[in-house]
């Protein structure tokens, strides 16, 4: 036990400590995801239906938040923002403008996509009945929108929660760096310290991330067995291997 330095969990309140840093990660990827659903389903509108300026001005976002690394984006918010500008803005604040610009951006392209694959007959159904745009995109487009990108969407928050451990870089006490914190202060007294911290910092971000992920699974995978569109396109798919079994069976009885 001592040799896989699990035991330095269990010493003191390194374990609460550590708890403690999962949840300044959980904060900030959290409040950084609100802030990015909200956002990003204006920007998936403006990228559908915005005018050519609107919609080269998101796409120009989307493609810097592609490019650029986010912690390049950090250090620019947190360190540069102070050098050129003389903002103090705190280190938590700059993570979560960081996570919500990146977020924004992936959630408004995701919107884009989903809005997109929706049949151009639901458009002609709702204005053929009168409906007002707004009505129309309230109670008929945004929610298949919404259900159709909610797996998607999840998976971006996981990926999210993942990559706050990128914010120890601007001095962040999250759950890495008080894994850091407790590594060095047992050093001589349990080299093998980072096996059982690590172990216990990679547990921690499994348990809250594989049910997430899981979760996106089962909501695509019922979703799209009730989706009416993928039914009919099993069954043309079903269709079609029928009647190759039947030429080939065909053609069987032929040569024979």
């Amino acid at each position: 036990m001592q040799s896989l330095g699990i035991d330095v969990l269990f010493k003191g309140i390194n374990f609460q400590r550590l708890l403690g840093g999962l949840w300044v990660a959980l904060r900030i990827s959290l409040i950084s995801v609100a802030i990015s659903i909200v956002l990003g389903i204006i920007m998936g509108l403006l990228m559908v239906n915005g005018n050519k300026a609107v919609k080269a001005v998101c796409r120009v976002w989307l493609e810097i938040v592609r490019i650029m690394p986010q912690m390049v984006l950090l250090f620019v918010v947190y360190f540069g923002t102070t050098r050129v500008f003389g903002w103090n803005i705190p280190a938590e604040e700059s993570a979560i403008i960081v996570f919500s610009f990146w977020g924004t951006a992936e959630m408004g392209d995701l919107v884009r996509g989903a809005l997109i694959s929706i049949p151009k007959i639901q458009y002609e159904s709702a204005m053929a009945l009168g409906m007002p745009t707004g009505t129309m995109y309230r109670y008929v487009i945004l929610p298949q929108t919404i259900r159709r990108m909610i797996p998607l969407s999840i998976n971006l928050i996981t990926r999210m929660i993942k990559t706050t451990s990128l914010v120890m870089m601007i001095g962040i006490v999250e759950v890495l760096k008080v894994a850091q914190q407790i590594i060095e202060a047992n050093r001589r007294t349990s080299p093998n310290a980072a096996f059982g911290v690590f172990g216990a910092v990679f547990l921690m971000y499994f348990c809250i991330c594989w049910p997430i992920s899981r979760l996106a699974a089962a909501l695509e995978k019922r979703w799209s067995d009730e989706d009416p569109d993928s039914r009919r396109h099993g069954r043309k798919k079903d269709r079609k291997s029928s009647k190759k079994k039947t030429a080939g069976t065909l053609q069987t009885k032929a040569v024979s």
